[in-house]
């Protein structure tokens, strides 16, 4: 195997008509779409910190707060809980995520375009036979483009977004309203030498500079621009047009050579190859889309990373950080997808909004430790919404399992006792405070719900516990007994091992399967699969857990099969491959990372929440752009070829049986191993481990018991029982098994 090559780049054979389908370039600080006929071709631009922050005044509210919430859910006073803490969400319109604007170039009709995995780069073919070419550079806060052919050099514009004229009214979270809604006056055009562009200045002081040039240079004719922002009153002209000069001074060659390196690295840190094309061309995209989207030293991925909605109104949902599904999907597939440098962008964003977590916990919930809001700004204030999952109890428990993950596949024992651990505990001690003991002596929640199960109705508020909040109560404080126990902190192990053994089991039908809470199943056809956290993510119900949880996994799935995908969004399909792979169903895996790719994505592979096909697999058939479908299909087809969640490795746990030849190389597993492995003529032919960091590795045997043929680079002892493989690893030794 040998990276994305050709096979998988994005190629249209006529021109892009809507944003939605444009091609994705970005660097996880700058992205840009790019679209059009051609008169003009059109490049919409965004940076990840351009965002309206106005703060909500509904949260000083002497009403806003946990226990006033409390007494109007027990008093059923729905319209003041409406009033207090969603309809902000939906009728004010900040604080938001805002689009940068768009350059326009006169380049003359398109013939077609296509995106080169490889190296990241657009290609858009002109009519008259010419080309342009676009990237974000990687190592760099600048895009740029070229012109290949000769010619006349085609002309460029700066257009800023339609924030000025008559203020419209919001109509609700995902409709949105006209930018003019928040109020701006008009952009101030700008021009210092030959760059051009506009600052446009927003709430409370932010503003931001784009700003553009081209000239012929290393490489010909090209064209450079760039976003910058200040949040403090300052000018940010100044900056955006230094990075354009600079970036026409270093010419394309040399931004180039820096930038496809970057991609090569990136490109080379693991590989899959599965025989159903859908799911691997989707793979390749998405883990695409991860690279250009996640990177450490940038805000983290919001619901559409760094390619706002353009299309002159507020994003869906005001493209904000959803905690309740959305940003934890976002970044699933960098644990087994061996690109941990991406996730640290999220865990570093969470750890320095720790100080706005904790004001709120204090403020609404007047208790001790640390919550997360979960609907969330990019300085991580609460942006309200449905309050049963906008004031979850529990959105910081999800939180933490990155931070766990994170420790568990890196092995870093500093991030444990830095970050992972501090982080973990200090959530711990809020739902220490938060729970209370009920009269059969074991914790509960005064207020549960289960994301988005009944919406927000009344029937969202239930007792007791809900799986969704016992799930993750429960794997927490396990969790944190964990890194308790490997830090040496006998007293924090055991004070979190006891808060886990007051808390009741996860409630089960009498078929086994989980239920959404004591005695309530699963109503109907759902999106968000909360009840079934236990499962996956957390992995507290495995199929090694014996036959119970082997009856509990499968039954849970009969169960979504039974309801149908009436209520699913594309997100619950990349989602159910997940859990069907932690349940060794590779058939109901492949079936759903089938039908994700092919009816709810995008030309150019953006998830879009409905059925586009209007086949039948959903009654959504909108089309909002959301990033966590994505990524959550990534991971997932990463989860049928590899496991090891609980610290055993399970090559190739949910292989379809017609999947007669399937590779990977290098995804990582649970203990920082670096798992290669291939798949031939139905058997498990070759598996290679190498230890990053050191230590016991426990494999589930995929020889089945056949003679193998092993060996060892630096690798200490090795013994292999009834389907085990056990051996001890030391940092930077390999094992090799070849039949």
């Amino acid at each position: 195997m040998a990276g994305p090559g050709y096979a998988y780049d994005l190629r249209r054979a006529a021109p892009i008509a809507r944003w939605d389908e444009a091609l994705p370039l970005g660097n996880g600080l700058l992205g840009a779409l790019i679209w059009g006929d051609g008169e003009p071709l059109l490049l919409s631009l965004d940076r990840a910190d351009v965002w309206d922050l106005r703060p909500v005044p509904e949260w000083d509210s002497p009403d806003c707060n946990y226990a006033t919430m409390r007494r109007w859910v027990r008093e059923d006073r729905m319209d003041d809980l409406h009033r207090l803490y969603a309809q902000p969400y939906d009728r004010r319109p900040g604080p938001t995520k805002i689009p940068a604007g768009r350059i326009a170039v006169g380049s003359g009709p398109v013939a077609g375009s296509r995106l080169r995995l490889r190296d990241a780069c657009a290609q858009v073919a002109l009519a008259d036979g010419r080309r342009i070419e676009a990237m974000v550079c990687a190592t760099a806060p600048v895009g740029c483009l070229r012109l290949l052919g000769g010619g006349a050099a085609p002309p460029l514009e700066a257009v800023a977004p339609a924030y000025a004229g008559h203020p419209g009214a919001m109509r609700d979270s995902l409709a949105g309203g006209a930018l003019s809604a928040l109020g701006y006056g008009p952009a101030e055009a700008r021009a210092t030498g030959d760059v051009r562009g506009f600052l446009q200045r927003a709430w409370g002081g932010f503003a931001y500079a784009l700003a553009c040039a081209a000239g012929d240079g290393p490489g010909g004719w090209t064209a450079a621009w760039s976003v910058a922002a200040a949040a403090d009153e300052s000018d940010p002209w100044d900056a955006a047009a230094a990075a354009v000069r600079d970036a026409l001074a270093r010419g394309w060659p040399a931004l180039h050579a820096a930038h496809a390196a970057w991609w090569a690295d990136y490109w080379a840190r693991s590989e899959l190859r599965v025989p159903n094309g859908a799911i691997q061309r989707q793979w390749w995209l998405d883990t695409y889309k991860f690279g250009a989207a996640a990177r450490r030293g940038a805000p983290p991925v919001t619901l559409q990373g760094v390619w706002t909605a353009d299309e002159g109104r507020i994003p869906p949902w005001k493209g904000d950080y959803h905690h309740d599904l959305n940003t934890e999907l976002c970044y699933w597939p960098c644990y087994a997808g061996n690109r941990l440098e991406g996730g640290l962008g999220f865990l570093d964003w969470l750890w320095e909004t720790r100080g706005a977590a904790r004001e709120w916990t204090r403020s609404f919930w007047r208790l001790p430790g640390l919550n997360v809001p979960m609907t969330a700004d990019l300085l991580g204030r609460q942006m309200g919404g449905w309050e049963p999952y906008a004031f979850s109890a529990t959105t910081a428990a999800w939180l933490a399992h990155h931070f766990y993950l994170h420790w568990r596949w890196s092995r870093d024992p500093a991030f444990l006792s830095d970050r992972a651990y501090p982080y973990m505990a200090e959530v711990c001690v809020f739902l220490e405070a938060v729970t209370e003991v009920g009269p059969d002596g074991r914790r509960f929640l005064p207020l549960s719900a289960s994301p988005e199960i009944f919406d927000n109705r009344r029937q969202a508020w239930m007792t007791p516990t809900t799986n969704y909040d016992l799930a993750l109560l429960r794997w927490l404080f396990g969790a944190a007994a964990e890194a308790a126990a490997a830090l040496g902190r006998d007293d924090d192990r055991a004070r979190w091992k006891a808060a886990l053994r007051g808390l009741p089991d996860l409630a089960l039908a009498p078929d086994g399967r989980l239920l959404v809470a004591s005695d309530l199943p699963l109503p109907a056809s759902h999106r968000h699969f909360s009840h079934l956290m236990a499962i996956h993510p957390l992995g507290l119900i495995s199929w090694e857990g014996g036959a119970a949880q082997r009856r509990t996994m499968l039954a849970s799935l009969d169960e979504l099969d039974r309801l149908g995908p009436a209520g699913w969004c594309g997100y619950s399909y990349a989602w159910y491959a997940s859990l069907a792979a932690r349940a060794r169903e590779g058939g109901r895996a492949e079936r759903a990372l089938e039908v994700f790719a092919r009816a709810f994505c995008s030309p150019n592979s953006f998830h879009l929440n409905g059925d586009q096909t209007r086949s039948g697999f959903s009654a959504f058939t909108y089309r909002p752009f959301t990033l966590e479908g994505n990524f959550a299909a990534a991971a997932a087809a990463q989860e049928m070829l590899l496991q090891s969640h609980g610290g055993l490795v399970r090559v190739f746990p949910a292989v379809p049986g017609p999947w007669a030849d399937v590779a990977f190389t290098t995804l990582r597993a649970d203990g920082a191993f670096l798992v290669s492995a291939r798949r031939e003529g139905g058997r498990t032919v070759e598996v290679r481990v190498q230890a990053e960091a050191g230590g016991a590795l426990e494999m589930e045997d995929p020889f089945e018991g056949e003679a193998v043929q092993a060996r060892g680079d630096g690798a200490g002892a090795v013994s292999r029982g009834p389907g085990r493989i056990s051996a001890q690893m030391p940092r930077g030794s390999e094992l090799v098994w070849r039949r």
